[in-house]
């Protein structure tokens, strides 16, 4: 999962995705991490509203701490999801040509905002957390569903996320 900053969204989708994991039995099988497109935020926790959203839905995510997209990740994950469009730009600048087709923005999975952006709400009020989640969590049930049903070689683990 990646935003700008990975304080805010991507920690948010991280931990939102870790749970639908554990519901489906899916949890040992799948490596989920974020960051960030920027170095703004490294080592730091997510943003306290953040936290207070996902736990208000059963998520803990005090432990993650910022960081920023490495190269190893578009080796090392199945899919790299953006949360915006500037993201997607700037990662498919970055990775090599043939790992583009991993990079996608998480609302391509969301039923109800499959054309929208997951905005940043780091200067709005807790409104725009509690929409973010809306949206994350109909796009999670997907990728789910997408995972699921996506071949794969037992010995290897499909890794949403970055």
């Amino acid at each position: 999962m990646v935003c700008m900053g990975n304080i805010c969204r991507s920690p948010m989708a991280e931990g939102m995705l870790r749970k639908a994991l554990q519901e489906a039995g899916l949890d040992r099988d799948v490596e989920v991490d974020s960051a960030g497109t920027h170095a703004y935020h490294v080592g730091s926790p997510p943003d306290p509203r953040a936290q207070e959203a996902v736990r208000q839905r059963g998520v803990d995510i005090s432990n993650l701490r910022g960081r920023q997209v490495a190269d190893a990740d578009f080796e090392r994950f199945d899919y790299i999801l953006v949360m915006d469009g500037d993201n997607y730009d700037q990662l498919v600048r970055r990775a090599p040509a043939r790992h583009h087709g991993k990079i996608r923005r998480l609302l391509s999975f969301s039923a109800k905002y499959p054309d929208r952006d997951v905005v940043d709400p780091y200067y709005g009020g807790p409104k725009g957390f509690e929409e973010n989640l809306d949206m994350i969590e109909d796009a999670v049930r997907s990728l789910i569903r997408e995972i699921v049903g996506a071949p794969h070689e037992k010995k290897e683990k499909n890794r949403p996320g970055s």
